[in-house]
């Protein structure tokens, strides 16, 4: 009997300081608690730093999920920005609202929140564009992607609405080459478009973009002003096999913090001359 206490006593010991030994790594080593590192090059440009191509050998899988929203098929977060992204739909409002961080979309490699379908053949895709913090950075993009793949360095077309009102139409000629493009900068006072307007002048952003597919073709699509949507400037030509994946996304242009592009009244018809 005498025995038998001793073990009883010796069990309740042990099971006493078990959840103790249990917890001891866990408040040692808790992730999230420091700031994620970012490196230099990929500091947004400022007044006294120029963002720059990350390194040839700098990549990150894209996190990919099968989850349909609206009329997609699935998102990405490509090239996993180092603050996850997310994405909702308001069948209501026709919104999709995306909030992403990532250095850019640009360069050999890009971040940001995608939303997209595989589809084959001639696209037109077009979206109204707002941004909801008047106060984010300049350089922050919403974008329509028409892309080979959802590697961070895939070839692709996209047309873009930056925050500062300037919009894009870029490629990425080839996977893990540096995007080239076409600049438009609209100002107030009739000035052509091409290259930055002058500091006094108040840009009227463009409230709907589209880009449109017609076989390697890809063409800019805008609304300034509610008025039908026009072809801007030359097309590039591409060539991406079928299928690919078409769709839209936001980028913050902060490696390390996220905002929020609103795309609404979306169009995504499986023809080219559907713009709308």
């Amino acid at each position: 009997m005498k025995i038998f206490y001793q073990l009883l006593s010796a069990l309740f010991i042990l099971t006493a300081i078990s959840p103790l030994r249990a917890q001891a790594p866990a408040s040692s080593s808790v992730p999230g608690n420091s700031a994620p590192v970012v490196p230099a090059w990929a500091q947004p440009g400022s007044a006294t730093h120029t963002q720059v191509a990350p390194p040839a050998d700098f990549h990150r899988p894209s996190r990919n999920f099968d989850t349909p929203i609206g009329i997609f098929s699935g998102q990405s977060d490509i090239g996993s920005a180092v603050v996850p992204g997310s994405a909702s739909y308001d069948a209501r409002t026709k919104q999709y609202t995306i909030t992403s961080a990532g250095y850019n979309v640009w360069y050999t490699r890009d971040e940001f929140r995608y939303l997209w379908k595989k589809m084959s053949g001639d696209v037109s895709l077009a979206a109204d564009v707002s941004f909801p913090d008047p106060n984010g950075y300049d350089d922050r993009k919403a974008v329509l992607v028409i892309r080979q793949n959802l590697d961070d360095d895939s070839k692709e077309a996209l047309v873009a609405l930056h925050g500062g009102g300037m919009i894009h139409l870029a490629e990425r000629p080839e996977k893990d080459v540096r995007v080239k493009d076409i600049e438009f900068r609209i100002g107030s006072r009739g000035e052509r478009p091409g290259g930055r307007s002058p500091d006094s002048l108040v840009d009227i952003h463009a409230k709907r973009i589209g880009i449109e597919k017609r076989g390697d073709s890809f063409a800019l699509f805008v609304s300034v002003d509610g008025e039908p949507m026009h072809q801007f400037g030359a097309p590039i030509t591409l060539h991406l096999d079928a299928p690919f994946y078409v769709g839209i996304g936001f980028c913050s242009h902060l490696p390390d913090k996220a905002d929020t592009g609103v795309l609404s009244n979306v169009v995504l018809v499986n023809k080219a001359g559907r713009m709308r």
